[in-house]
C-alpha cells in the first residue's frame, strides 16, 4: 500500500491515441508475433514524487478473425510524466488504440518550504 503524506493530493487524467495503423498498413495491423507501441504523456503539472497511474483501453479497433490479445501498462512513471504501453502478440491484428489514464499523487503546496 502506498501512503501519501501531503495534505494536497493531485489527480490528472487524459485520453491519448497510442496508434492508428489500419490506413497506413502498419505492423500492428499487418504483422504477427510480439509487437509494442509507446506514447509519452506529460502531466499538466509535476507531482512531488512519481504518482500512481491507472491505464485502460478507451478505444480498441481490432480484427475479429483472431484471438484478442492485449497488455496495457504505464511504464517509466516520473513526477512529470510516463509512457503508455500497448503490447500484442501472435496473430492479433489491431487497427488503432486509444488509452485513458488517471494519475494520483502528492502535489506541492504554495506553503511548502524549499530549504
Amino acid at each position: 500500500m502506498r501512503k501519501l503524506q501531503a495534505h494536497l493530493i493531485g489527480i490528472d487524467q487524459g485520453k491519448t491515441e497510442v496508434f492508428s495503423e489500419f490506413e497506413t498498413g502498419g505492423e500492428m495491423w499487418t504483422g504477427s508475433g510480439a509487437r509494442e507501441r509507446r506514447q509519452a504523456v506529460v502531466f499538466s503539472e509535476p507531482f512531488r514524487s512519481a504518482p500512481v497511474v491507472q491505464v485502460s483501453l478507451s478505444l480498441w479497433d481490432i480484427d475479429q478473425s483472431a484471438n484478442l490479445r492485449a497488455d496495457v501498462q504505464a511504464e517509466n512513471v516520473t513526477p512529470s510524466g510516463f509512457e503508455l504501453v500497448f503490447r500484442t502478440w501472435s496473430d492479433t491484428r489491431v487497427a488503432r488504440v486509444h488509452m485513458s489514464w488517471t494519475a494520483i499523487g502528492e502535489v506541492a503546496s504554495e506553503d511548502d518550504w524549499d530549504l
